[in-house]
């Protein structure tokens, strides 16, 4: 069995009883960085053994970790914060499980974009999770499909890259579109900016810019 595990996006409190139960008695925890998980194990006194699992050693030790599934091991995979498969590893391990007959079991738990896009006050009924942009290849081409979407769009960003992605917002959207900004979500800091794509551009241009991003667009008007 592999297991899919939400792990906090923040406060180490947002996990689940089920997920606890889980990594406690899987045979492995499959882990993108073992020094966060870290963290989370010692909070919790959990001692089950780890292995990293990231994007730049999947497609090598994949079938290594479908091997030993098909042996009867029963493995939780975790990313540093959210639900893989959300911007994180996932999905070449579950299609290989999935072509292999192994089950896959994905709990419900935290994932940075609701409470984004729900504290926006922008449009929920429809929406489109676009994650990280492309940082050179097939941005600009990409910006100007989104030019025409007429759902609210959700972003992953970067500290370093928000005034970049801001600006492309601004030349690509007007600088009038609505949008809200969420930085640092549950934690201590956490921070919700409302206003326009200019107004949110002056406002972090301002200031040092920390902590895991969520930009939240509104669509463009029928």
């Amino acid at each position: 069995m592999l297991y899919i595990v939400p792990t906090p996006i923040g406060n180490l409190k947002d996990i689940t009883l089920r997920a606890l139960d889980i990594i406690r008695s899987a045979d492995l925890i499959l882990a993108e960085d073992t020094r966060t998980a870290s963290v989370l194990l010692n909070h919790y006194e959990i001692r089950t053994p780890m292995t990293p699992y990231h994007q730049h050693n999947e497609h090598r030790i994949t079938p290594h970790i479908v091997a030993q599934l098909k042996e009867g091991k029963s493995m939780a995979l975790i990313s540093d914060a959210g639900t893989p498969g959300i911007s994180d590893p996932a999905y070449l391990l579950v299609r290989r499980c999935i072509e292999e007959g192994i089950q896959v079991e994905t709990l419900p738990g935290a994932t940075a974009f609701v409470p984004a896009l729900i504290n926006s006050g922008l449009p929920t009924h429809r929406f489109c999770f676009e994650g990280f942009l492309p940082v050179k290849k097939g941005r600009q081409s990409l910006l100007k499909k989104l030019a025409e979407e007429e759902r609210t769009m959700i972003f992953y960003e970067s500290p370093h890259r928000l005034l970049r992605t801001l600006q492309d917002f601004i030349a690509c959207f007007g600088e009038s579109r609505l949008c809200c900004i969420s930085r640092e979500l549950s934690k201590m800091h956490e921070e919700n900016f409302r206003g326009s794509l200019k107004e949110a551009f002056t406002y972090f241009n301002s200031k040092t810019i920390k902590g895991e991003i969520v930009v939240v667009v509104k669509g463009k008007q029928e």
